[in-house]
């Protein structure tokens, strides 16, 4: 018995080492594509090569495809969530008279087939053996005629064919603004297979998850319509449009009726692009000489704004390199197309009818996800809070800092949105996954606002200059790769030397709330005493002002115990006393200030307003003189 013990023991613990010594991997796919568009029909055919490498210790029998345009087909799981969420998406809904009623009706469950969307997959084979393949819904099933062993390639062919959907979401034909072809999501896209399996989510309109790798894309297409989208164009002198090769623009001759693009896309995880006969091509130098591509439709009321949009957002561009950092890329390009803003691999599809403001809030947006999501490629769909939300953080501080009028806290807005979501009494937590929040307002919210403020809000915990240091490691360590939420709370911590946990844990797994209050301010002789406490489930460390009768302030900082950390003073001019640490267990705290009652104007629970107390009447206490 002792010797089998022994061995058990020795078994686990060896088990054990392995599993917290496992390194980091991701799958590579290498993607060849010739695809040809009938513009009349809107349709496409098209042959793909994969070369697919298994760098995990899995030994895999299957393999699964994303086939997204069969979502907008009546009947599908996109439909069928339009029927089920309490606010469906506007841009996918029309109102209909009903029994006297008006009711929201999905637009996808009235396309007819020669307008709805799909992919159909043939002729699949691996190395040349021909594998079995189902398709339900939007996901595509392979069952493999040769497992693929790990850290082993393996090549897959197949044909499919297309067409493309009357505009609902995002991808789509003739939108709203007239664009006649976005082409996002359009091909089969392998899912993702990582350490926690595959990741084969239909798809409903949320997010996206895919594969690092190069494309190498060839799109045929009528010779009236001008291209954009993700890589390099290989052939300018034979296409024209505005491109150019060595600072020449090249005319195409009129009797060419087709024409082939050819692109190649180094490193990344989606290949997306969009067409028009109408469009402007533009092309402007942006920091580090990347290529800043601006396509959009030839229409005098907005043409100006597109114009002024060129060097805002080279200046857009130069911040994010030099606050999160530089973009690996030599090209990206603004499109308008779509239904709104979306971010995809080296470009954006994004609505251009709008004013100056909107299209500079809107570029700023899709570009920052340039960082976040295609450089730091986290899982969208399960943790939508990552990209969303870090971008809208970026996006904010590049907005304050490059206008004349900047504020004090330019995360105010989002602050107000997450009070409004927890009084709602609507609020899931962040790791609820993108497609199953019971409402479109709540999961915005949720990814958009509070992701925001992990972030600002970090700020507070640890310090603005430790925050940003946190951001730059963030970029430097987990570029090209797929980063989770425990990868941005380790980086914090390894810049800052807190411990983070608590704050991961709170901030992204539950619904607990910040909320702090000042209980009680008594005199005790020629000093005041102060007792506050904490009504909240989540614990933090507590900045708190006084100020006094003479105009003069003073700051207080009370550590949060399970930290181990003691933050930087993020007033300098003030002087500031650090107090006792605070347990998390202990709901109340008093400490004492060396001055009488009446000598005290007020006292505030964090003046810089980046704590996100969710009822903040109680955090200030004036006295009566």
């Amino acid at each position: 018995m002792k010797k089998i013990l022994l061995i058990c023991l020795f078994s686990c613990s060896a088990a054990t080492v392995l599993a917290q010594n496992t390194k980091y991997w991701q799958q590579h796919v290498a993607y060849k594509m010739d695809v040809s568009m009938d513009v009349s029909k809107y349709q496409y055919k098209g042959t793909q090569e994969l070369v697919y490498t298994n760098n995990s210790n899995d030994t895999l029998q299957k393999v699964y495809y994303h086939l997204f345009n069969n979502a907008f087909q009546p009947g599908s799981e996109m439909d069928a969530r339009l029927h089920s969420i309490k606010d469906p998406d506007a841009r996918m809904v029309h109102n209909v008279k009903l029994e006297g009623k008006t009711v929201k009706v999905s637009r996808i469950e009235s396309l007819k087939p020669d307008e709805i969307g799909y992919l159909k997959i043939t002729n699949f084979k691996q190395d040349g053996v021909a594998a079995s393949t189902k398709t339900t819904g939007t996901i595509l099933e392979v069952v493999l005629a040769q497992p693929i062993l790990p850290n082993s390639q393996t090549t897959f062919t197949l044909d499919f064919d297309g067409q493309v959907p009357v505009q609902i979401r995002r991808s789509g034909r003739n939108n709203s603004e007239n664009v006649a072809l976005s082409m996002a999501q359009w091909y089969p896209k392998l899912a993702e297979f990582d350490f926690e399996g595959w990741h084969t989510d239909p798809y409903i309109a949320r997010e996206f998850h895919g594969v690092w790798g190069d494309f190498d894309v060839t799109i045929r297409i009528d010779s009236a319509y001008t291209l954009g989208g993700s890589g390099y164009l290989q052939n300018p002198n034979q296409i024209g449009h505005g491109y150019q090769d060595e600072g020449v623009v090249v005319k195409m001759p009129k009797k060419s009726k087709t024409l082939a693009w050819h692109f190649i896309a180094p490193m990344v995880h989606d290949f997306t692009w969009a067409a028009d006969k109408d469009y402007i091509h533009d092309v402007v130098k942006g920091p580090n000489d990347v290529a800043l591509h601006f396509l959009y439709k030839n229409n005098p009321s907005t043409t100006a704004n597109w114009k002024k949009l060129e060097p805002m957002m080279v200046k857009v561009m130069d911040f994010y390199n030099k606050n999160i950092g530089p973009y690996p890329y030599q090209q990206y390009s603004f499109i308008q197309g779509g239904d709104g803003g979306m971010e995809y691999a080296m470009c954006t599809l994004m609505l251009g009818n709008g004013t100056l403001e909107g299209l500079y809030g809107m570029a700023t947006h899709e570009l920052g996800h340039s960082w976040f999501q295609h450089i730091l490629a986290s899982n969208e769909s399960k943790h939508p809070w990552m990209d969303e939300g870090f971008t809208t953080y970026v996006e904010d501080l590049v907005t304050n800092a490059l206008s004349d009028q900047k504020v004090a806290n330019p995360f105010a807005g989002n602050y107000k949105a997450y009070y409004y979501l927890v009084n709602s009494g609507n609020e899931q937590p962040q790791s609820t996954h993108g497609d199953r929040y019971d409402q479109n307002r709540s999961y915005s919210i949720s990814s958009y606002v509070k992701g925001c403020l992990f972030l600002s809000q970090l700020g507070y915990v640890i310090g603005s200059e430790k925050l940003d240091q946190t951001i730059q490691r963030y970029y430097h360590d987990f570029k090209f790769k797929h980063p989770t939420p425990n990868d941005i709370k380790r980086t914090a911590e390894r810049v800052s030397g807190a411990n983070l946990d608590w704050y991961l844990t709170d901030w992204t797994t539950t619904t607990n709330t910040i909320d702090y209050g000042i209980q009680a301010v008594t005199a005790n002789q020629e000093q005041t005493r102060v007792r506050l406490e904490r009504i909240g489930r989540m614990p933090m460390p507590i900045d708190l002002t006084v100020e006094y009768a003479d105009g003069t302030k003073e700051s207080f900082y009370i550590p949060l115990r399970m930290m181990h950390f003691e933050k930087a003073n993020p007033n300098p001019s003030l002087k500031r006393t650090v107090l006792q640490d605070w347990t998390w267990a202990a709901s109340n705290y008093d400490f004492t200030i060396a001055a009488p009652k009446n000598s005290i104007k007020k006292i505030t629970i964090d003046p810089s307003g980046l704590m996100a107390d969710v009822k903040q009447d109680n955090n200030v206490y004036i006295l009566e003189q």
